[in-house]
């Protein structure tokens, strides 16, 4: 029993020791295969690292260990218009530089600009009495010091006088004599000086930038081996081909000697730019910096200081706008005749300005902006362009609102399609009475379009409001009355921003009471103010079957490297930004109104030929200025608007024209200026010129 007992134990043990001694076998061949895995994952990697991608290691490896600086500021991107006719391009120029040395004397920079000063002309009638003072003192610092008393070093000790008080005391105590004898050799060079010596010490100081001759750029250049700190290299100027036409809107681009301006240095820092940078500071430089802007050059900086190019940097992307320039500059043309005409006219005394947006409804492309203001000093007129009011100078409009207001009024029931009403004054509680611009009879809504009829539109509004009208009656104006109104405008692009690519753009003024005679001024233009651009956008909506479009002017964009602009690197497409929530065939029925309006007998007859089968809608608003500038309105005038587009039945371009404060009727005079419509009919004239 024992000796089985014992043959059994054995085998047990000889079992389990088997067991276990394959578990640690097949462990270990999982740990092998692991072991196999991973040095393999490794030499994959190892090869991918020394042998595919050794060329970007080495590349980043230089990047990390090598000392490198970048050039100047590389030529901006062309500007071409949608013709590719260029507009703004690059011009060079020379330039002649001084950046300070490390531990350079006061005395070597006095030399070098007595040298300097008779290498170049610099103008001196910008050398101030301050400039030359510092000039001499420092040109004579022992005896300027001598000249400053024992009491007042013994007050520096005792923290009585600060060493800028000294220093002023020096200047004062230059005598006239003693400046009056300096040479304009000396003032030559006290200017130099100063202007080595301006703003940071560290930046570069442009010595001279304009009217640069080659014989001084040579001389400086030969030179700068015993001029020490100075440079000369050639910059770049924009220039613009048809020289003021479009150039607010086209932008400004910052200078060698600012750079980065600071209001915008936190924008463009953020973005990785370097302070002495020349960026685009307004309009389409600004907003299209990152395409317009060059690549510069970088080079190695060696131990010596030598430098070796390491890349090469190239001028900008060239960028083509929605722009005709050609229709641009007859636009520009055409205002600045019509508002010196219209000055010889009775009743002007406060007009002085208008604007003018031709667009294509179908993209959003503007094809040309224009706003001239005209100005008088004694007697002579001149012109400012005010181009960019187009965009942030809103106006009571008037009228032109008054197919949105049929929107509203059909899509809320206030309106039905053909609904005959008779126009006649409105009377409400506490309020003189409204009228249309004359007694207009029974009209449709078509007719109501056609002949501007307020009253019909006052109907709409206190129907929308909850008002069941009579004569005197008082109203009280549903809460969500203007609010209706107001979302149905803002499909349009009425108070809402219309998003074109261009910044500082506004939203208009909104009112801000809810009175019943207000809600009534609002659906015939009266009360809330829209931009040029938000009534184009408006116009263009209707034209486009209710499909609202951002307006842009960047067109395309192409790649500098080709000069023959066969690179292209963006094109344009439409933005839908909202389609208006009405139906089909109420758009119809305003559409009909406005073919109406510029009909035969209607309030726009004459704006545009009707061989071009126009459509569209004037506006007349009243409007109130402050003439003496003591914060109180005191002066009522009269607006003139006007939105179309043709052909009525496939429109293929918009026109808006607005004419702020163009008469009054203070004067004896009923005299009304027709400057609108002239202005509208020569633009049209001269789109259809250039596109039959």
């Amino acid at each position: 029993m024992k000796m089985h007992f014992n043959k059994k134990l054995k085998y047990n043990y000889y079992k389990k020791y088997k067991d276990i001694k394959e578990i640690i076998e097949k462990r270990y061949n999982i740990l092998i295969v692991l072991i196999t895995l991973v040095i393999t994952v490794l030499f994959v990697n190892l090869f991918y690292i020394q042998v595919i991608e050794c060329k970007q290691y080495q590349e980043k490896l230089v990047e990390l260990t090598q000392n490198t600086v970048t050039g100047n500021t590389a030529p901006r991107g062309r500007i071409y218009d949608r013709n590719y006719k260029l507009i703004v391009d690059n011009e060079p120029n020379k330039v002649i530089l001084y950046k300070k040395p490390t531990n350079v004397s006061i005395s070597k920079e006095l030399e070098s600009a007595y040298i300097v000063a008779d290498l170049i002309e610099v103008p001196t009638n910008k050398l101030t009495d301050y400039m030359i003072r510092t000039f001499w003192v420092k040109n004579h610092s022992s005896e300027a010091n001598q000249r400053i008393t024992e009491s007042e070093w013994k007050q520096v000790e005792e923290r009585k006088l600060t060493s800028a008080d000294i220093e002023n005391l020096k200047l004062e105590r230059v005598t006239e004599e003693e400046l009056s004898i300096l040479t304009d050799r000396d003032r030559e060079a006290a200017y130099i000086y100063y202007l080595m010596n301006n703003g940071y010490s560290y930046a570069e100081k442009i010595i001279k930038n304009k009217d640069v001759t080659d014989e001084e750029y040579a001389l400086i250049a030969s030179s700068i081996e015993t001029l020490d700190g100075f440079d000369t290299r050639l910059d770049w100027n924009r220039t613009y081909i048809y020289g003021d036409t479009l150039k607010t809107i086209l932008g400004s681009v910052s200078s060698s000697e600012t750079g980065i301006p600071a209001d915008l240095k936190d924008y463009y820092l953020e973005k990785g730019y370097s302070l002495n940078d020349r960026v685009g500071t307004s309009y389409i430089e600004y907003m299209y910096d990152n395409y317009l802007k060059g690549t510069k050059d970088v080079y190695v900086v060696k131990s010596g200081g030598d430098r070796t190019l390491l890349s090469e940097g190239h001028r900008g992307n060239d960028i083509v706008l929605t722009i005709d320039i050609t229709l641009q500059q007859a636009i520009e043309d055409i205002l600045k005749e019509e508002l010196l005409k219209t000055k010889n006219e009775a009743n002007t005394e406060y007009y002085n300005r208008s604007f003018v947006v031709v667009a294509d409804p179908t993209t959003g492309e503007i094809l040309a902006m224009a706003g001239k203001q005209i100005v008088e000093s004694n007697g002579e007129y001149s012109f400012l362009d005010y181009t960019p009011g187009i965009i942030t100078s809103p106006v009571t409009v008037g009228s032109v609102v008054k197919g949105a207001s049929h929107i509203v009024g059909y899509n809320t029931g206030a309106l039905t399609i053909g609904e005959q009403r008779y126009d006649t004054c409105v009377k409400l509680a506490g309020a003189p009475e409204k009228c249309s611009w004359k007694p207009l009879g029974l009209l449709d809504d078509i007719t109501a379009l056609k002949q501007s009829s307020n009253t019909y539109q006052f109907y709409t509004a206190m129907k929308v409001g909850g008002l069941l009208y009579t004569y005197n009656t008082p109203f009280k104006v549903a809460n969500d009355a203007f609010d209706i109104y107001r979302n149905t405008f803002a499909e349009f692009g009425l108070g809402v921003k219309t998003g074109i690519d261009l910044p500082n753009e506004i939203a208009g003024y909104k009112g801000t009471k809810n009175e019943g005679g207000l809600l009534l001024d609002f659906a015939i233009g009266q009360y809330d103010n829209y931009t040029p651009i938000q009534l184009s956008q408006y116009i263009g909506t209707i034209a486009n079957n209710g499909t609202r479009l951002q307006p842009y002017l960047l067109k395309e964009v192409y790649s500098s490297e080709d000069e023959k602009l066969t690179n292209l690197l963006y094109q344009a497409e439409p933005i839908i930004l909202n389609q208006v929530d009405t139906k089909s065939e109420y758009l119809d029925r305003v559409k009909l109104g406005f073919q109406a309006v510029l009909s035969y007998g209607g309030t726009g007859s004459g704006y545009i030929d009707r061989k071009y089968s126009p459509a569209g809608k004037t506006g007349t608003s009243q409007s109130f200025l402050d003439t003496d500038g003591d914060g109180k309105i005191d002066k009522e005038t009269v607006t003139n608007t006007f939105v179309g587009y043709a052909p009525y039945d496939n429109p293929r371009v918009t026109f808006t024209v607005v004419s702020p404060d163009i008469y009054h009727y203070d004067n004896n005079s009923t005299y009304q200026t027709s400057v609108n419509k002239r202005i509208a009919t020569r633009v049209s004239e001269k789109y259809f010129e250039l596109y039959p």
